[in-house]
């Protein structure tokens, strides 16, 4: 098993992503885990797979310890994921969820998103499960896949700004000014996310958040109030495309929100609070050009992940 420790530049404050590894493959997630952080790995199930695995895990010697077993099988009378914790060279009590969501043949994102209490699991942009933790995260400090399946990548995203929680009886001052321009450092590829969190205004008209590369816009995703509507669309060549409408409106005004945008090999899967609202397909396709985030409109930002 070889064990891989990818190259990190502190600041970056985010780790490089392993590409096309090797299985069985073991690798480190530096600075370990920690609430907010997420790892997002993209792949293919083999077409004539049994099982396969992802374990994050506390070190890579010996019998580690295991806080999360990721475990798609696809060798019984259904299809199901297996999810467990190894302490102590002792296995607990299983968590089953049916289907497996991830068929044989097919591609997939995975993303684990570590929470306070829990990890979130998102497979192709949708909710999956929560996995209540048994481990401490913060002692997790490696990542490991065997099994059926091929990896493209694995991705690690860190927050970027924090805004501390509001005591009680006190209203939330964001840290975070609107409009917000960040670079993307090393532009995009599959398996990036970008988690923005934030409160629309009470007299919203209209917001929007673009990925944006030197000459253009790759993506631009524009909630219009009065509309209630969520436009979608792309700048190239000093033009708009055609305008992607469909998907419903999942903002209100002087509401919170959380919007994940992951990108994936052909599109970008984009989450609201927790639900995939669209996939929107690549136009410009040299991803790691868009290396520009901005946020506009009429929000209030309060945490912002790339």
């Amino acid at each position: 098993m070889a064990w891989q420790q990818p190259f990190f530049n502190r600041s970056m404050a985010c780790q490089q992503p392993f590409f096309n590894p090797r299985l069985p493959f073991t690798g480190c997630i530096q600075g370990a885990l920690h609430e907010g952080k997420t790892i997002t790995v993209t792949g293919r199930v083999l077409p004539g797979a049994q099982r396969f695995h992802v374990n994050l895990q506390c070190g890579s010697r010996g019998n580690p310890d295991v806080a999360l077993h990721f475990n798609p099988r696809y060798d019984g009378s259904k299809d199901v994921v297996i999810c467990n914790t190894m302490q102590h060279s002792k296995w607990g009590p299983e968590e089953r969820e049916y289907p497996a969501s991830m068929t044989r043949g097919a591609n997939f994102t995975l993303m684990f998103l570590v929470n306070r209490d829990s990890y979130s699991v998102i497979v192709n942009g949708a909710h999956f499960m929560e996995y209540l933790h048994r481990l401490s995260f913060s002692s997790v400090d490696t990542i490991s896949v065997d099994g059926g399946v091929e990896i493209q990548s694995i991705a690690f995203s860190n927050p970027a700004v924090t805004s501390p929680p509001p005591q009680p009886g006190y209203a939330v001052h964001p840290h975070i000014v609107v409009p917000y321009k960040n670079i993307i450092v090393g532009g995009l590829y599959p398996g990036r996310n970008i988690i923005i969190q934030g409160v629309v205004n009470h007299n919203a008209d209209k917001f929007c958040v673009n990925l944006r590369f030197n000459s253009g816009v790759a993506l631009h995703f524009n909630p219009r109030f009065n509309e209630n509507i969520v436009v979608r669309n792309s700048l190239l060549k000093e033009q708009w495309g055609p305008e992607e409408r469909t998907g419903g409106m999942p903002f209100y005004r002087g509401q919170p929100f959380t919007v994940t945008i992951m990108c994936d090999t052909k599109c970008y899967r984009v989450m609201v609070n927790g639900v995939q609202m669209f996939s929107y397909n690549h136009r410009h396709f040299l991803l790691q050009e868009i290396d520009i985030l901005e946020v506009e409109g009429n929000v209030s930002l309060s945490s912002v992940l790339v």
